[in-house]
Order: structure tokens, then sequence, then C-alpha cells
């Protein structure tokens, strides 16, 4: 594996200027454009049967922005896209490492999660995403509230429950994930309002399965649905379920990995209040589900907030604080993904979510999410001769930051 920031191999890049100086002539080498166009693409380079990498340089109002583009084709039949995590929710690791371990041929990062707890102090974060995942059709995690998510502020009608998704029909689409959830007890069902989340609704019940990892769970019971500096709740429980009986109580969230077969219930306000009713030897069990708003159900999804619907940019987006960025995008109606991260190069002009969007239009794409940007825009290839996965933009802080998950491009030719 080589982090070889902003580089292609010397005889790809001579390739890329080359056929950017002639026009475009290469297979799949119809992105470049005309002098005066504000948006300037060189020739896509092939990665690997059905996966093209491309750099572009578009105009903004502070300078120029550089960028990098991952193209892939999902009517490819030896291509599949999946998320990347590494082994458990509440886990980061940069996104060259998550992409060597499982073999893809390029990544970009994914979602923003709780990077850090200066509000809480005392309360360690725990690095898990915010919005839902699901990986190779297992479901990992839901939202948290809107109010505690992190990242530059939603459109209008946006939510901490949208993503990005491929479906078992391998097509790439914009959907919403909510989270469905029973615990059912002695006394009756209690609803469950989180799997796996950083961030408890108040008042409401969370799991946590072994794929949360080791991560402290007393995050999930700080700050509110409104406001994600409010402090700690002062009303908790916890209890362990093990093979569907109560075996342990506690009235604080804990730390630890979650045994297989056990789920750890944390509840908060009304929740711990019900949780308190337990005893141990009850028998418990707990039942979840995501349910999208799609026809076909999503095999691959990661949380990200609408910037473009139908080719257009999303109203209301963010026009005031430019950033480095990254973002993914769906053409051809869902045949065509498209990844996408800026350059963080000092001196680089970043873009604001606005400018985003309307990059994303442009580029081709029908509908498209924001991901994490800043420090964690990050995007990976594997060069097709060395067979090393590099990374090919520049980290705006100097080198990878770990991430709790990335899109992962697979090509299996």
């Amino acid at each position: 594996m080589k982090q070889r920031f902003g580089g292609v191999r010397v005889v790809l890049t001579v390739l890329v200027t080359w056929a950017a100086l002639a026009g475009g002539g290469m297979a799949g080498g119809t992105r470049a454009t005309a002098a005066g166009d504000s948006l300037r693409q060189v020739a896509d380079v092939p990665v690997a049967p059905g996966v093209e990498y491309g750099e572009f340089r578009t105009t903004v109002p502070r300078g120029l922005a550089h960028g990098h583009l991952l193209t892939v084709d999902l009517d490819d039949p030896r291509v599949t896209v999946d998320l990347l995590y590494p082994g458990a929710v509440g886990a980061r690791a940069p996104v060259s490492e998550l992409a060597d371990a499982r073999g893809a041929v390029g990544a970009v990062n994914g979602d923003f999660f709780n990077i850090s707890e200066a509000q809480h102090p005392g309360v360690e974060p725990t690095g898990a995403a915010v919005g839902p995942a699901i990986a190779s059709g297992r479901r990992l995690k839901a939202a948290v509230p809107d109010g505690q998510r992190f990242g530059p502020a939603m459109p209008p009608g946006a939510t901490t429950e949208d993503v990005l998704g491929i479906g078992y029909d391998r097509r790439a689409r914009l959907d919403r994930l909510s989270l469905r959830g029973t615990v059912w007890t002695a006394d009756g069902p209690l609803p469950l309002r989180g799997l796996n989340q950083y961030a408890l609704p108040v008042d409401g019940i969370g799991a946590y399965t072994e794929l949360w990892g080791p991560a402290s769970r007393v995050r999930a019971t700080c700050g509110t649905d409104t406001d994600r500096a409010a402090p700690c709740s002062a009303e908790t429980a916890e209890v362990t379920v093990r093979h569907g009986q109560v075996v342990a109580l506690s009235e604080r969230p804990g730390a630890g990995g979650v045994e297989a077969g056990s789920v750890v219930l944390v509840g908060r306000e009304e929740g711990a209040r019900q949780l308190r009713k337990l005893h141990l030897g009850d028998p418990v069990s707990v039942g979840h589900r995501l349910v999208g708003e799609g026809p076909v159900p999503l095999r691959f999804a990661v949380g990200g907030f609408p910037i473009v619907r139908d080719a257009r940019p999303v109203d209301g987006l963010d026009d005031g604080a430019a950033a480095v960025r990254t973002a993914a995008g769906t053409g051809d109606d869902g045949r065509v993904l498209y990844l996408l991260s800026l350059d963080g190069t000092p001196g680089e002009a970043g873009m604001t979510v606005r400018e985003l969007g309307e990059l994303m239009s442009r580029l081709g794409s029908q509908n498209a999410v924001d991901l994490d940007g800043g420090g964690s825009s990050t995007l990976v290839s594997r060069d097709p001769f060395s067979r090393d996965v590099t990374v090919r933009n520049h980290p705006s802080g100097g080198a990878e930051r770990p991430v709790p998950n990335a899109v992962g491009v697979f090509s299996f030719g």
C-alpha cells in the first residue's frame, strides 16, 4: 500500500496530460472540455474493468478547485460496491487501509461521524458515523437524531436517515432508512429507538450488538434531539440480554465489546425507567430492521444528505462556507456511480455545499449526496501496474484521517 498523496504513476500522468491536450482521445476519454469552460476534465484512466479514475479543475469565486473522480459502471457484472468499515461501528481507520484490507480497487471516505466531545468533557467520542449503514446486506447501525449530527447544515427536508445506496438490483439511488424495532418483555413490547448509535433520542431505548465494538456507550445518553451540546442525561440504565434472558443490570452505560449472542440495551429518561423494571433472568427479545422507501432492499448504504435531485442542485444548500469536500452521485438511472473528492493541497480553493451540488450535476449526476469533508476527504485507487492502493488527493491535514467507513469499489475482472 502506498500513500503517495496526489500522485498517479508517471506513465499514467503522461497519458492523462496528453489526452487532455489532444481533446481526450483515450478509451472513455470524453470528459476533456474546451478552453473557456469553467470545468476542465482530463481523460479517464482505467483502474480496473468498469472503473475509471480522472482529475478535474474548476473555477470558483475564490480561485481554482482541483478534484479527483472515480466513475463506476454498475452495469458491468464484474463490478460491485460495498461499505468498508474497520470491523466495528465504533472504530476508525484510514481509507487506504480499509480499501487495501478488502481488496477494493477504489474508495472514498463515507459519512460524518462523532469525531470529538469537547461539549461533554470526560465523555469519550465513539468514532461512530451519523447515518444508517449497511454492508453486504448486513444492518450495521441506524441514524442519530437530526440535532445530534456533525457536519454542515442540511438543506430543508433532509434528515440523518438519508443515504446513498445500491440495491440488490445493482442500481444506485438515494433513499431514506428508518429504524423499526421492538424490545419484547413479559410486561409487553417497548419501542426500540436506536441501533448501534452514538446518540439516542430522548426517552429512547437503543440496542448495541457485537457490531458496535468496544467503544463506550455513555455518549448515547448525552445531548438532546435538537441540541448536541445539551448535558448528558441524569437518568440512564443498561441491561445485558444473552440468549433471550437478562444477565446483567446497571444504572450507567458501560464500555467493552458485546459478546456474540448478546445485546446490550441502553435507555435514557422514560426508556431508562422502563428498563429498570426488568430483573435478572427475565425473558427479553429484540427485533429490528431498517426500512427504506425504494422498491428494492439495499445491499449497501452510507449516510449523506442530498445535494442533487433530478439532475439539479437541491434548494437551500449552504453557500457560505468553503471547504474540501467529498460527494457521491448516481447517473444513467442508477447505472453509474460517481465518487468525488476535492484536493486539500494548501492554496487550492475549496467549495461551498451549493457549489459542490452544481459540480456533481455538471459531471453527470442525476442524484448526489454530500459525504464527510475537510480532513476526512480522501480518494484512493489501486494502481493497475503495481497493485498498490494509492491516495490520489492531498488530504487537507497532510495525512489521512481515520474514518468510520468508506465507499469501496470492487472489480473482479
